[in-house]
């Protein structure tokens, strides 16, 4: 049943709390279930589709998300966030996904090795006021960036979009990706250093900089 307000009226499903639809769809209560994935499917999609850049194979995805979450539901014990430990499932299956299509560069990144030099904060993507007389059109930026991010490997990808597309914390990433603290940072550090090289004459035609 879903919950009640204080005059005992029950809430629309979409004022109840992930953790009662969690725990009410650990029940078999499939209604519950469908809630959870019209609150996320978008970002799922969304970050399905950041990761394998094809529409077709993010929808396949997302599907296979959320199949896998509702059979691991069961053993979620509530220790983090449901949004977070489906963002967990989502980074796996299109990790893995990506890890069977393509072969990773060799020495693209080392993780073993701290991120001197950058800022926890640091962002990623360039930013700054258009000018007339700029040689890049904003749309060919964006592409750009895309392009880039799309040339990272899968565990380069994975964080930036984790963080400075959905904004999650260092602590989340390193939950959702389920790697410590350090290889998160370290990975970015990696990750923002190629995209920089890559984005060169972006950073050049936008007149801006890479904010630490």
């Amino acid at each position: 049943m879903p919950s009640a307000d204080p005059t005992g009226i029950p809430l629309p499903e979409s004022e109840v709390s992930d953790q009662e639809l969690v725990a009410r769809s650990q029940q078999g209560d499939m209604t519950a279930f469908d809630e959870l994935v019209t609150r996320y499917r978008t970002k799922v999609y969304a970050m399905a589709f950041n990761m394998v850049r094809n529409e077709s194979d993010a929808w396949d995805l997302s599907q296979d998300v959320f199949i896998k979450a509702w059979k691991a539901l069961p053993k979620f014990e509530n220790r983090s966030r449901f949004f977070t430990w489906l963002f967990r499932i989502t980074h796996n299956v299109c990790y893995d996904w990506l890890r069977s299509r393509r072969i990773q560069s060799a020495g693209e990144f080392d993780d073993s090795i701290g991120p001197v030099g950058i800022e926890p904060g640091a962002l990623t993507i360039p930013h700054g006021g258009q000018r007339p007389d700029h040689a890049m059109t904003r749309g060919e930026v964006q592409q750009r960036i895309r392009d880039a991010i799309e040339e990272l490997s899968p565990d380069h990808r994975s964080v930036i979009l984790l963080k400075e597309i959905e904004g999650f914390s260092y602590q989340e990433i390193a939950d959702t990706i389920g790697c410590s603290l350090g290889t998160v940072m370290s990975r970015l550090f990696y990750a923002r250093k190629r995209l920089q090289t890559l984005l060169a004459d972006v950073h050049a035609a936008m007149d801006c900089i890479f904010v630490e």
